[in-house]
């Protein structure tokens, strides 16, 4: 069988189907339900056929801190990888059950940690499904031979409060926020229990539904004009949210419309706003 290359961050249901027997290719339903959801979604009982569940919430979650979705350490995230059967070679697509959602978190771990070899599935499951594409119970439960994987940390994709802080003014960067206007502008109030409203100076509002359609990421050329509206030049781009989980969609938005020095500010709101003597603006 002929090598499978990932060129792109993102993948087509078509491309997918494609490739779904190789060997080499290992498929991640990454789903998790909406923080802002204001009642129960109904997330499909199913899965794309071969997918394997990756627990964003806790198996690669640092669960030693109350700020929810921190990126877990390299040791925990090699140590999760293995037990479900990830190893360097290996090439991944993952999806969420919402279309385009928490899947992106997922691409920007894996780069984080060093593998460049993943996708996000386009559209999700709901693209898979509107194709007709196999699937199975989500109740099917596989095992799998233990993997090799081995994190290379990148910290260059990863900002924290601290250097935020220390940078908040320099005309070097640029923070764009994916929550909603009325939660980036404090008119409406965090999901989140305690946390105070507004956002951080400098910031900017780039809501993460504005680079979906149906979905599905928009095309290229409507992310470089989305992007184009921003004055960011060479200027490093720091993409914060609610938890860590939108920010990832603008930040592969950003990726694909050509923008480089792109790093995630990984305790996001859920930090910055119970943090104290922080600046924050309305």
């Amino acid at each position: 069988m002929n090598s499978l290359e990932i060129t792109q961050p993102i993948v087509s249901a078509s491309w997918l189907f494609e490739h779904i027997d190789h060997p080499d290719l290992i498929i991640l339903d990454a789903t998790i339900k909406k923080v802002t959801a204001k009642e129960n979604q109904n997330l499909a009982v199913e899965k794309i056929k071969n997918a394997r569940f990756f627990d964003i919430k806790n198996a690669f979650s640092d669960t030693t801190t109350d700020i929810p979705n921190m990126l877990a350490s390299p040791t925990v995230f090699e140590k999760a990888c293995r037990t479900l059967g990830i190893s360097n070679h290996h090439k991944i697509v993952v999806y969420d059950r919402l279309g385009i959602y928490s899947s992106p978190r997922v691409w920007w771990m894996f780069k984080t940690m060093g593998h460049q070899q993943i996708a996000v599935l386009d559209g999700g499951l709901p693209a898979w499904k509107e194709e007709n594409l196999p699937t199975e119970p989500e109740s099917n439960l596989n095992t799998y031979l233990q993997g090799d994987f081995i994190a290379d940390y990148n910290p260059n994709l990863v900002i924290n409060a601290d250097e935020i802080l220390h940078n908040i003014t320099s005309n070097d960067i640029l923070i764009l926020d994916a929550r909603s206007p009325g939660r980036f502008l404090g008119s409406e109030p965090e999901p989140r229990a305690s946390l105070k409203s507004g956002h951080m100076p400098n910031a900017v509002n780039l809501h993460y539904e504005k680079v979906l359609q149906n979905g599905k990421i928009k095309p290229v050329s409507e992310l470089k004009e989305i992007l184009q509206h921003f004055t960011i030049a060479d200027k490093k781009l720091i993409f914060t949210c609610g938890s860590g989980i939108t920010a990832c969609i603008i930040m592969l938005a950003a990726t694909l419309a050509g923008y480089n020095h792109l790093s995630i500010y990984d305790g996001s709101w859920s930090e910055w706003g119970q943090l104290e003597g922080v600046p924050i603006q309305c």
